[in-house]
């Protein structure tokens, strides 16, 4: 990989970790004040959501320095090992639990006419394509698991042939 392309890749997660750090310290205290606010009836809504807000970004911060771990990874040229399968596996996981706290945020807000149904159909839809990158990624660990298994067979191969020669 080259250095431009990684110090780019760095700097956009840099940004994303800043942004969700943002998330957490300032938007979120913002959200729970503005939710004092609500009606009486839907009261019981405030703390789903922003537990579910707060935990979903947590998963947001876990994937971008499992990413970040990766790269320095492919830098180093280390990434085809066995220790790259533990940051995959967990952003595998993260993804996981994304789409279940979307799901959980859809069954919070599914009842009572706080929201449209509409929207909690398209939360749903979040879900699901929170779901989807969970598979692809498990996708690419098998492709990282073949490469991985290609790697281990090639280094054999160039052991048995520098005692040939």
């Amino acid at each position: 990989m080259k250095r431009l392309t990684v110090l780019a890749l760095r700097a956009v997660l840099v940004a994303l970790l800043a942004g969700s750090v943002f998330v957490q310290t300032v938007m979120v205290p913002l959200l729970a004040s503005d939710l004092e606010g609500l009606d009486p009836e839907y009261a019981y809504l405030r703390f789903p959501f922003l537990a579910i807000t707060v935990l979903g970004v947590v998963t947001v911060e876990v994937v971008l320095v499992c990413v970040w771990r990766l790269v320095t990874m492919v830098r180093r040229d280390t990434v085809f090992s066995h220790a790259a399968f533990r940051y995959v596996d967990v952003v595998i996981g993260a993804f996981v639990a994304a789409a279940l706290l979307i799901f959980a945020l859809g069954f919070v807000l599914a009842p009572g006419e706080a929201v449209p149904p509409g929207v909690v159909l398209l939360v749903g839809g979040v879900g699901v394509a929170a779901l989807g990158v969970a598979l692809v990624v498990l996708v690419l660990r098998m492709l990282l698991n073949q490469a991985v298994a290609r790697d281990v067979e090639a280094a054999q191969m160039q052991a048995e042939l520098d005692e040939v020669i």
